[in-house]
């Protein structure tokens, strides 16, 4: 028997078996569908004891049934309430070989966007981009910055005690203490551990101020693509990834963000090893339809709620999101803007699936098939992050990533991963 065990799970479709999530989620009304990769002669070994919560919640026998039985039952399985279910398999009725727990949890349905967006993200303090010689009175060069331990990537968040959140309030900081002959006080973030140093400002021959001699920048501002956005609570989700500083590539904490409308004016296209944008122009106030806060900026996209309802001219009526184990590789849409504010669509098809929850935003290995995408972008470009993908009347993820050296493919993150994010889903667990 335990050779048999051995050469069974070596054998593909078991570890594609074993490599199944043991969490599934699925919506109410929606059907149980649970799909097991495995060779008959395998499946007639196995049993499956099922146990559920509340009883009622599956017309499903619990206790110990054959695997065969199992599959029949729940073939067009509809969940028609809230509750949890238990599957363990065991082989022979003896030895365990798989635990899965399937969560039934109120449908979710959101608007898909595919909207240009422009983001607007206020740093928490300012951040240390680079560094220029200061040139004293007499002509002599001076790094005091570097000289006094600052470093690329650092995050300047006090100066002597006083926060500061622009480079203009830092500037003037540094000038004051530089007039009354003294060293400046920095309190700096570097990875993730803060830090306290002295650094003397030198006078400046060209500008007649006191400067350290460190270039510093205060926001991030760019162009993506709104992914959903949930019309009960007004909450959106967007881009699929984090907002990095592109120029120290490091994190940037949320501190007064939004994103307002953006109008796609060109692109520049993607070629082997060069990446493609969008280039794009934001609208603020009256004259966009798109503005919200930045509540959010995590691994899994930006978060924050819009002022006004928003509408996707494609997709009228929201759309159920879809879980994990509910995508498949295959045909799909992506929805998003190539020129001025019009949403369009676009086939792509899904090559690869990783349902695992990660927090690199790399889900989907997506290619893109359509032929004007292909002509107008030449792939995925910068400023497509956050375009919704959707497959057999479900949202099931968002553009995130592109490869570089085959800009026709790149990466998405599931949508059921950004949705975790939101809280929308446990506020409809709490209400249902």
């Amino acid at each position: 028997m335990a050779i048999l065990v051995v050469f069974i799970s070596l054998t593909p479709q078991l570890r594609s078996f074993y490599s199944m999530p043991s969490l599934l989620k699925i919506g109410v009304g929606e059907q149980l569908g649970i799909h097991l990769p495995l060779p008959p002669y395998l499946s007639n070994q196995l049993k499956v004891e099922v146990s559920t919560n509340p009883k009622d919640l599956l017309d499903l026998k619990t206790g110990t049934v054959s695997l065969n039985s199992f599959l029949q039952e729940t073939t067009g399985l509809v969940a028609t309430k809230p509750g949890e279910a238990s599957i363990r398999l065991k082989l022979f009725g003896l030895i365990p070989v798989k635990n899965m727990d399937v969560d039934v949890v109120p449908r979710i349905e959101l608007v898909p966007g595919g909207h240009a967006i422009g983001i607007l993200l206020k740093a928490q303090g300012v951040t240390v981009v680079g560094f220029a010689p200061v040139i004293d009175e007499n002509g002599k060069e001076h790094n005091p910055g570097r000289d006094g331990g600052l470093a690329i990537g650092d995050v300047i968040e006090k100066v002597n005690g006083i926060p500061v959140s622009t480079d203009e309030e830092t500037a003037r900081l540094i000038h004051l203490a530089g007039k009354k002959k003294k060293p400046v006080s920095l309190a700096i973030w570097r990875d993730n551990k803060q830090l306290t140093m002295q650094v003397n400002p030198v006078m400046c021959k060209d500008t007649k101020r006191f400067r350290i001699g460190a270039y510093i920048r205060d926001s991030a501002a760019g162009v993506g693509t709104l992914t959903f956005y949930d019309p009960k609570t007004k909450i959106y989700g967007a881009l699929g990834h984090i907002i990095a500083d592109g120029e120290v590539n490091r994190q940037i904490a949320q501190g007064e963000g939004k994103i307002v409308s953006a109008s796609i004016l060109g692109i520049n296209q993607a070629r082997r090893g060069q990446p493609g944008e969008k280039i794009g122009t934001f609208h603020q106030s009256d004259k966009g339809i798109i503005e919200g806060d930045i509540r959010k900026n995590t691994n899994y996209g930006i978060f924050g709620f819009l002022k006004t309802p928003l509408e996707n001219e494609i997709y009228r009526e929201p759309l159920p999101v879809a879980f994990a184990h509910q995508v498949k590789t295959g045909p799909a849409e992506v929805l998003t803007v190539v020129e001025g504010d019009k949403i369009e669509r676009f086939s792509v098809e899904i090559v690869r699936i990783n349902p695992h929850q990660t927090t690199n935003g790399k889900n989907l290995l997506i290619n893109i098939t359509d032929p004007r995408l292909l002509e107008v972008t030449g792939g995925i470009v910068q400023g497509m992050s956050g375009s919704p993908i959707i497959q057999d009347g479900y949202l099931v993820g968002a553009v995130t990533h592109v490869l570089v050296n085959e800009p026709t493919k790149g990466y998405g993150i599931l949508a059921e991963w950004m949705l975790t994010e939101t809280g929308i889903l446990e506020q409809a667990q709490e209400a249902a």
